[in-house]
C-alpha cells in the first residue's frame, strides 16, 4: 500500500475494534480504581474519574485519561494523582488482566484529562455578565 493511502487510513481515527477495547478497559478500570486500596500516599482516599481510554491499533498500549475528583476546585493535586497511577500501573494492569478477556493486557499510561478544565473555563466565560448580556438577546 502506498504511503499516502496509509496516512489517509490512519487519519480516519480509531477503528471499531479499538473503540470497543477502550470502552471495555475503561469500565474495568473504573471498577478496579473504586475497589482497590493503594499503598501510594498520592492515591489514598482519592476518587478518580476515568473519562476515556485510547488503545493503540495493536491493542498492546493504552492511554487512560483521568480526572481526580475535586481537582478542578482546588481540592486535589491532579499531577500527583496521575504520577501515583503511573507508579501503580503494573499493579493495575495485573488486576485488569484478571477482569477483561483480551489476548493481551495493554500497558497503561495515565494522563490528566484537560477537557474538564477546558469545560470549566468555557462555563466561566459564558457566565461573565458581558457575555451573558450578549447571549440573552
Amino acid at each position: 500500500m502506498p504511503a499516502r493511502h496509509r496516512k489517509t487510513a490512519n487519519a480516519k481515527g480509531p477503528s471499531q475494534r479499538q473503540l470497543r477495547a477502550g470502552e471495555l478497559i475503561r469500565h474495568a478500570l473504573v471498577d478496579i480504581l473504586a475497589r482497590e486500596q493503594f499503598r501510594d500516599p498520592a492515591l489514598q482516599g482519592v476518587s478518580v474519574t476515568v473519562s476515556a481510554v485510547q488503545v493503540s491499533p495493536d491493542l498492546k498500549h493504552a492511554i487512560v485519561f483521568v480526572e481526580p475528583l475535586g481537582a478542578q476546585l482546588g481540592g486535589g493535586d491532579a499531577s500527583g494523582v496521575v504520577a501515583g497511577l503511573n507508579r501503580a500501573s503494573a499493579f493495575i494492569r495485573g488486576r485488569l488482566g484478571k477482569q477483561i478477556e483480551m489476548k493481551f493486557t495493554p500497558d497503561l499510561r495515565f494522563v490528566h484529562d484537560e477537557s474538564f478544565d477546558a469545560a470549566s473555563d468555557m462555563n466561566a466565560l459564558l457566565s461573565r455578565p458581558d457575555v451573558a448580556r450578549d447571549l440573552g438577546d
